[in-house]
């Protein structure tokens, strides 16, 4: 794999400096509380949905995505058919009463409707799974550029907390705004054209529409599966059920997109920011999983690694297994010759059985990517060292360093860095907000103005470093994106129904929600870790559905039981 040469360099840091300069430009003196929290509440419609729109989409989104279409398919894309309906139901639910009551947090809602302690304990919760979350997604854009620039992974965990942490400390909430408008422009720009390149570089007697068709062959433009099989991850109803508890969580209940729109101008703006995100996301998900399929086409017509992991692959060569997995590339080799010859048949005749053998050679190569996988986890576990064998996560970035041209290799690398920043800048935004104002003001005597955006400011430090903290002892999942889904989904169903209990429950009090959701948590975490054992069959999607249902229950069951008990 090829490192990176001025140009690309010069191009990687202009960009990321040139964002990074105007951000802080641009939002000095920000210090009212107004300003700082909520960026003077004068941001329009197209930057909110700008901004929540760069908060979701992560480096994770533009690492991970990708990779997971190569494998996959276009299937995931149905993870996020919840959105839609979860913004019409925050806008005509949510919003309204958050812009009504100039709300800084979500959770100052909590402490109206029931009290203190709930109030706290939403807040803790949101604190610990975004605290988690915002370590993960500076380790993903970290990795990239260890295997891009062979620096170590430590150091770009520092760099690359320390540059987000600078202008989101100085300028706060508007800082975040601005500088995700123009992160949304690169992030666009970049994608689109690596799109078209990747079209480009396929053979020249293969169209666009003879791409799709090997791809659809292949088994990867399958989007919608209507099954009721759990073992299926991402289906239509997974998506529609499950993943619309898990998008009204996120950005009716978790401040770092709740923060987004508050700074909105007007109810108007607030809500129009978010029907543009929910109208752009999912065209915008299918098109970066368009793009893993392309890159899943382009490696039909050349060689790729057995695994796209170079350290992996560097270390299992160098152990006892290296015969092995050379035998493997070896048989790989003999089966991307045969796969030209079939897919030249399906493009000549196609036909069931000219269908058939394509989708035989992938079988194939698929076995043998299994058993190089195996391999390598062999070699880790006999030199007695950790290494990832997954390679989803590096698929897109082999890539870009190996095919795309001197300078766009930089401007790439500078879309999943500004991705990374773009989110990492909302959730310790978010982070130093919600300390500030329900744990620091809500529980010390009052403070003035300046005292609370100077400790806001130095919450949003504090959970930098943390930030920081976790991407350094941070290990790679089955794949990044589904891993800080699944931080959400522990915790989103339990706090989703802590709200849906304070807008549609008025019977239910503060000391039945408190405790329900005390047991939902455990309740929540004891079905993950089974589910991790196999013990039960519980995809991660459905715990933002069971958690918030469990919750709801628990409390509404609590209540009847208090207030019987008060009867007698």
């Amino acid at each position: 794999m090829q490192m990176l040469n001025w140009v690309d360099l010069l191009v990687l840091i202009l960009t990321l400096v040139s964002i990074v300069g105007y951000g802080t430009w641009q939002t000095r003196g920000s210090n009212s509380v107004k300003d700082y929290l909520r960026g003077g509440n004068t941001s329009k419609w197209w930057t909110i949905g700008l901004s929540v729109m760069a908060t979701q989409a992560s480096a994770i989104t533009f690492l991970s995505t990708p990779g997971q279409a190569f494998n996959d398919g276009l299937g995931f894309v149905q993870f996020y058919f919840g959105v839609p309906i979860a913004m019409i139901v925050i806008c005509m639910v949510f919003m309204p009463l958050f812009h009504r009551l100039k709300v800084y947090t979500a959770y100052e809602f909590l402490e109206e409707r029931f009290d203190l302690k709930t109030r706290t304990l939403t807040a803790v919760l949101f604190l610990i799974q975004r605290g988690l979350a915002a370590g993960i997604t500076i380790f993903a854009p970290a990795i990239i550029l260890s295997v891009a620039l062979g620096w170590h992974l430590l150091t770009l965990n520092i760099v690359i907390g320390i540059l987000v942490i600078i202008y989101t400390v100085s300028g706060g909430t508007r800082a975040v705004n601005v500088t995700q408008k123009h992160q949304m422009i690169v992030i666009f720009l970049g994608m689109l054209i690596a799109f078209c390149l990747i079209v480009s570089k396929l053979p020249q007697d293969i169209s666009f529409s003879k791409a799709i068709e090997i791809a659809g062959v292949s088994g990867k433009m399958d989007v919608l599966d209507f099954s009721f099989n759990l073992n299926n991850r991402y289906t239509f109803w997974s998506g529609i059920i499950g993943g619309t508890f898990l998008m009204l969580a996120y950005f009716g209940t978790d401040q770092s997109q709740v923060q987004r729109y508050l700074s909105g101008a007007s109810l108007r703006e607030m809500q129009l920011g978010l029907i543009f995100n929910g109208l752009l996301k999912i065209p915008m998900q299918f098109f970066i999983l368009m793009v893993g399929v392309m890159v899943f086409v382009f490696y039909q017509f050349n060689e790729a690694p057995i695994n796209f992991n170079p350290t992996a692959a560097n270390t299992v060569r160098h152990s006892k297994y290296a015969n092995a997995y050379k035998a493997l590339e070896t048989k790989q080799a003999l089966i991307f010759k045969e796969k030209q010859e079939k897919i030249a048949a399906f493009l000549e005749h196609e036909s069931p059985i000219t269908a058939e053998a394509v989708r035989a050679t992938n079988t194939v190569n698929n076995t043998l990517t299994k058993e190089a996988k195996a391999l390598i986890d062999k070699a880790g576990e006999s030199m007695d060292i950790k290494i990832e064998s997954n390679d989803k996560d590096y698929v897109f970035i082999h890539f870009i360093l190996n095919n795309l041209p001197r300078g766009l290799i930089g401007l790439l690398l500078a879309v999943i860095l500004s991705a990374a920043m773009s989110s990492t800048a909302s959730e310790l935004n978010a982070l130093g907000s919600t300390t500030t104002i329900d744990l620091y003001k809500r529980n010390t005597s009052a403070k003035t103005e300046k005292d609370m955006v100077k400790a806001s400011k130095w919450f949003t430090l504090l959970w930098g470093i943390i930030a920081i903290g976790v991407a350094c002892v941070a290990n790679l999942a089955e794949n990044l994106i589904q891993l800080v889904n699944i931080i959400g989904s522990i915790f989103y169903g339990n706090v989703l129904g802590i709200f849906l209990l304070a807008f549609f429950f008025k019977f239910v009090k503060a000391n039945a929600v408190f405790t329900a959701a005390l047991i939902t948590q455990v309740v929540v975490l004891i079905l993950y870790v089974l589910s991790i054992y196999k013990y039960i069959n519980l995809p991660f999607l459905w715990l933002n559905f069971v958690g918030c249902i469990i919750a709801i229950l628990l409390a509404c069951l609590l209540q009847l039981t208090l207030n019987g008990k008060k009867s007698n």
